[in-house]
């Protein structure tokens, strides 16, 4: 027998569905065992076709040519423009201290002003306080989307805190590129804001079904917002108008189906994008966003398999125009 009273069973979904933040999302740290970064930025291109042998084993289409679409992402490299480490502290971990390379670029001043005077510590001298180390990297928009103003965002390291150190100061003042973080075959999770619909109504915000047209005079409303008691609307659960899109969303276990360098583009470049001219990722499936937004990369938290890699026959680059 069912018992009359309960919590509402079921998901609440995202709640508050507001506008995000900022424009790019962070990046969220993972506990891996190798040393090395953890996330990568893109800038997304537009998508193609492309074909490959499905060498998986059981599959349905197993050892035949099939076409799935892709997702090209320019892929720029990231510069390590700084050190932030934290320590633990009896609330938490918290900032401890940062270093700053010695030059900059010339783009960066239209993002912020890099500090000078910065008061160092010896940290090798008091490594047993430090808990975790990121790196603090600034894009290169210029090479890919031809903006000019970089984005700046922490990047976390793999490994104890020691190996982060260590790898850290190796990498201070030099480039991180993608074929430094993936390799092919591997999946990842994808994070960006999607594509913003300004304030849109229940139908299209939650699919909700089209009433008939003798339903109180109206279609596309909501049959019923809650009970008498209590008087009021629940948060998060009732499918009224509002914000629709500009939010941050993760897709998780994407599969890398490429990493290169060099021209790739439909006949006539992509559309609202152009042509893409230097590295870049093939992803497979779609991602969130528009096009020239960044787009967050990082390892997989629930991909269980080992990188295998698939050798694409051919990229239809067929005119989008």
């Amino acid at each position: 027998m069912s018992k009359q009273r309960r919590p509402k069973k079921g998901s609440r979904a995202f709640w508050p569905r507001k506008r995000a933040k900022r424009i790019y999302p962070r990046a969220k740290s993972r506990v891996m065992k190798e040393t090395g970064p953890l996330s990568f930025a893109a800038y997304k291109a537009g998508m193609v076709s492309v074909s490959y042998s499905d060498m998986k084993k059981g599959s349905p289409t197993q050892n035949m040519e099939i076409v799935t679409a892709a997702t090209v992402l320019a892929t720029p490299p990231l510069q390590v423009m700084g050190i932030i480490l934290y320590k633990t502290t009896a609330t938490g971990i918290r900032k401890w201290t940062e270093f700053w390379t010695e030059k900059s670029e010339k783009d960066l001043s239209r993002k912020l002003s890099v500090p000078k005077n910065v008061k160092k510590v010896a940290v090798d001298k008091e490594i047993d306080k430090l808990a975790a180390v990121r790196l603090l990297v600034h894009t290169k928009p210029r090479t890919a989307v031809g903006k000019k103003t970089p984005e700046i965002f922490e990047v976390p390291l793999g490994g104890n805190p020691k190996e982060q150190w260590a790898f850290a100061k190796e990498k201070l003042g030099k480039e991180i590129t993608a074929a430094d973080v993936f390799k092919e075959g591997e999946l990842v999770d994808v994070a960006a804001v999607s594509t913003g619909k300004g304030f849109q109504g229940p139908v299209k915000r939650f699919g909700i079904v089209i009433r008939s047209r003798k339903n109180k005079g109206k279609r596309r409303h909501v049959g019923s917002i809650g009970p008498v008691t209590p008087g009021k609307v629940l948060p998060g659960k009732i499918p009224y108008a509002g914000q629709h899109g500009f939010q941050t969303r993760t897709e998780q276990n994407k599969k890398i189906l490429k990493i290169a360098s060099g021209k790739i583009a439909p006949t006539g470049g992509f559309l609202r994008f152009g042509e893409v001219n230097g590295p870049y990722l093939l992803v497979a499936g779609s991602v969130p966003g528009p096009k020239k937004r960044l787009i967050m990369l990082q390892k997989g938290v629930r991909s269980k398999t080992k990188p295998e890699p698939i050798e694409l026959k051919s990229v239809l680059l067929q005119s989008q125009q």
